[in-house]
């Protein structure tokens, strides 16, 4: 991981993850997250640890799909954590995750909700 440009800043993280998805870079994208780090995906599950992350992403990327950057929302930042979020193109509803500042500076998913759709009413 040390030769991959680090996040410096929380929004720097969505864009990482653009990049090194469409590379196919699964372990790249997993690198982005903690250790421990929690991703609520597939839908209605959990992906728990970077292995798993890595894992999950290799199956993803393996059909070679492409992400767009999408324009992030506002940050929030209390101390050494941040909420990052943005509005998804492709009508996902809401994408949001909790990153954490590094001893070096640099900033790692712990939590992530890559797809979020607020439940309709009938």
């Amino acid at each position: 991981m040390s030769d991959r440009t680090k996040a410096m800043q929380p929004e720097d993280l969505t864009r990482l993850f653009v990049e090194r998805s469409n590379a196919g870079d699964a372990a790249g994208v997993a690198a982005l997250y903690e250790p421990d780090a929690v991703m609520a995906y597939p839908p209605g599950q959990q992906t728990v640890g970077r292995a798993a992350i890595q894992a999950l992403w290799e199956e993803v990327l393996a059909n070679r799909p492409q992400f767009t950057p999408e324009a992030p929302l506002p940050t929030l930042v209390c101390g050494d954590l941040a909420l990052t979020s943005t509005p998804p193109s492709d009508g996902a509803g809401a994408r949001a995750q909790v990153v954490r500042r590094q001893p070096d500076g640099s900033w790692l998913r712990v939590l992530d909700q890559p797809e979020f759709t607020t439940p309709t009413s009938d």
